[in-house]
């Protein structure tokens, strides 16, 4: 009776902007004698709105429809629910599977979000490719180190395992360094670029008293072993020249005790706010009993907990000339934002107020793990997608959903899980969602996909456990397909460094080692290459619709579809060969990946294997294109045998054949 997904139930489908007419329908069967229907919405600010809905006509000779139109005047999460007047009695609709109905009393409501009016987001990063670096394990450059502290341990064992066992007082200091630097980084930008990368986003680079740098020092000055400002400005620059923006870590809801403004180890000559109520940075923080017992990140008394509202703070991070925007004008092109439902509203209605100011195209996104349209912290319902926060997050959502396919989980729920976050999040926050499958904090998705699970083991079995030949070969082959639906979904798909070279790696440090250069899987970094080519030419994959095909068993596929041009994507998950049927229109679309359609549409997919196909859609006032336009050199192109095109052939022949394609699509 109804579908929230469905435009011809719900017009427009999805988020929509404050202000906009949302039009309802609902098709009830004519044996029900329905004589009244009602659309109930609950705003989740409070109150709620009955909307008596109308007969309008038939639909064919057993149905008839409902229908009326409700206009949300502000921004917010609405939830919502039908009730049908029958001859038996009050029917409810609530949310069934897929966005359908169901009647049932307990079912739970449909959501349609609400953002602020007028909220846009940079373009920049849409359509393109992201790549996530830990710093000290990427690249090392020769040049010599400055101003390091005494007590870091220097690694000259580039393939070495990080260290992780406790010392003589039982704890993990993380005080092991393998000296990648921010001029290593620069020295890779041509070999980033050639994976079509477009964002780079560095974990902490700031002053920080391990390898991981989330125990900030001060935010003010880049890392010794990293380098300097000029290393960070001259990275910036060179990466811009390249087409490549960079993306900073934020790490803004604690501060290390080892720092410039807590101080509790007396390495700095300033007075710090475990060593002086008088110190200026003592407001910043809250002691139970001073200066021993404070709050601290999940107990972690070497990251004590910062008061993110406190007017001194605020200023210093979001001020005029605050390091927010400090960084910003040094070259950054945004900031990540760590642990953002530990940020309070108005520290982060402050931090976007900032970055807008300093760079209206400068992106704000947080790391939030579940649905952040509906994420509640601290017993109160975020608001980080509606328009005065976040441009957008960290999709683990669909990491979860990719990796559950690709590891045997139900395909449908899979779907569902991806269609949710696509109904639920406004468009403009969609393109920009960081789709990652493994980052610092998971383990490496080849060791997911093709390894044994890590369940309670300690890090003494992480330590020693690798894939065995045969297990390497299986998570080299699902992660393909695991990128392939990161590369075509809704979004912007980020890479962990060196998943792309086929590191391997349980949980932290053990995905954190340093990436393998001259032993890296050069098939695979190929694989990720025609990938990275081929969203630089597909205009869909910026922003485009996301339309479910035949999902069941082992099968995911969709479509994607732009005004201009389409993709479809399948994949096979299963260890046997499976065939599917596309429309006439796609017997000819052109092969990026697997094998075209045949001549009764039909495309092969091979065990564990996948097809992309993309073509370029009709125009209509194309179609009386002068004879002289339809005759230009049309078959070589049109008429090759289907095959997949190198990363090279995409590079040189995707967007830029675009408008020639329309031409002859005749």
């Amino acid at each position: 009776m109804f579908h929230s997904r469905n435009p011809r139930y719900r017009n427009p489908v999805g988020a929509v902007e404050a202000g906009t007419s949302v039009h309802f329908r609902i098709t009830v069967p004519r044996d029900q004698r329905c004589s009244g229907a009602r659309l109930v919405l609950y705003r989740d600010a409070g109150g709620s709105d009955t909307l008596n809905m109308f007969w309008c006509g038939m639909n064919g000779e057993a149905y008839e429809w409902w229908e009326c139109h409700y206009k949300p005047a502000e921004a917010g999460l609405y939830f919502y629910e039908f009730f049908i007047d029958t001859w038996h009695g009050c029917l409810r609709l609530g949310r069934g599977f897929g966005g359908e109905d169901v009647v049932d009393q307990k079912a739970p409501r449909w959501q349609m979000t609400v953002y602020e009016k007028g909220f846009t987001t940079p373009d920049w990063l849409a359509g393109g490719v992201m790549y996530q670096i830990f710093p000290d394990r990427f690249r090392a450059s020769a040049q010599k180190k400055k101003n390091v502290p005494a007590d870091r341990v220097l690694r000259d064992d580039w393939d070495g395992e990080p260290y992780w066992r406790p010392n003589e007082k039982g704890e993990v200091t993380n005080s092991d360094y393998f000296g990648g630097d921010l001029r290593g980084i620069e020295e890779k930008l041509p070999y980033l670029k050639s994976l079509g990368v477009t964002c780079v986003y560095l974990n902490p680079i700031f002053e920080a008293h391990s390898n991981h740098r989330y125990n900030t020092a001060n935010y003010a000055n880049i890392d010794p072993l990293l380098g300097d400002t000029d290393d960070f400005c001259s990275l910036c620059r060179t990466a811009e020249e390249m087409g490549i923006r960079v993306m900073l870590d934020g790490v803004f809801s604690h501060t290390g005790s080892d720092s410039v403004y807590f101080n509790r180890e007396g390495r700095y000559p300033v007075q710090g706010a475990c060593q002086s109520k008088d110190s200026p940075y003592y407001p910043w923080y809250t002691f139970h009993n001073w200066p021993n017992q404070y709050e601290s990140w999940w107990g972690f008394t070497t990251l004590p907990n910062v008061q993110e509202n406190n007017p001194q703070y605020n200023e210093y991070i979001n001020g005029e000339g605050g390091i927010v925007r400090r960084w910003l004008d040094r070259g950054a092109s945004g900031w990540r934002l760590d642990v953002a439902d530990e940020l309070p509203d108005e520290f982060l209605d402050h931090l976007r107020a900032a970055v807008k100011a300093e760079n209206p195209e400068a992106i704000v996104l947080g790391e939030v793990w579940e649905d952040a349209s509906t994420k509640s912290a601290y017993g109160q319902r975020r608001r980080y997608l509606l328009g005065k926060q976040l441009d957008s997050v960290m999709n683990y959502p669909f990491r979860d959903a990719i990796l559950g396919f690709l590891t045997g989980a139900d395909a449908a729920s899979m779907m569902d899980r991806i269609l949710s976050i696509v109904e639920n999040y406004p468009p403009q926050v969609l393109r920009l969602l960081m789709n990652h499958i493994g980052t610092h904090d998971t383990e490496r998705a080849i060791t997911v996909l093709g390894g044994e699970p890590t369940g309670n083991r300690g890090r003494e079995w992480q330590s020693t456990a690798h894939l065995s030949p045969e297990q390497r070969q299986r998570g080299l082959r699902l992660l393909r397909l695991a990128a392939v639906l990161q590369f075509t979904l809704p979004g912007v798909p980020c890479i962990y460094y060196g998943d792309e070279a086929g590191m391997e790696g349980y949980k932290d440090p053990f995905n954190r080692r340093c990436y393998p250069w001259r032993d890296e899987n050069h098939e695979l970094i190929e694989w990720y290459r025609r990938l990275g080519t081929m969203r630089a030419a597909c205009d869909c994959l910026k922003e485009g619709s996301l339309e479910p095909f035949q999902v069941s068993n082992h099968i995911l596929s969709y479509f994607r579809y732009a005004q201009d041009d389409a993709l479809f994507c399948a994949v096979n998950r299963g260890d046997q060969p499976k065939m599917l049927y596309l429309p006439h229109e796609w017997r000819k679309a052109r092969v990026l990946f697997g094998t075209g359609a045949d001549e009764d549409g039909g495309v092969f997919l091979p065990p564990c294997g996948c097809a992309v196909l993309y073509r370029v859609l009709s125009e209509p006032e194309l179609e009386d294109e002068a004879p002289a336009a339809a005759q230009e050199p049309e078959t070589e192109e049109a008429e090759e045998p289907d095959r997949e095109l190198t990363a090279s052939e995409l590079a040189s022949r995707g967007p830029l054949t675009i408008k020639k394609a329309k031409k002859i699509k005749k």
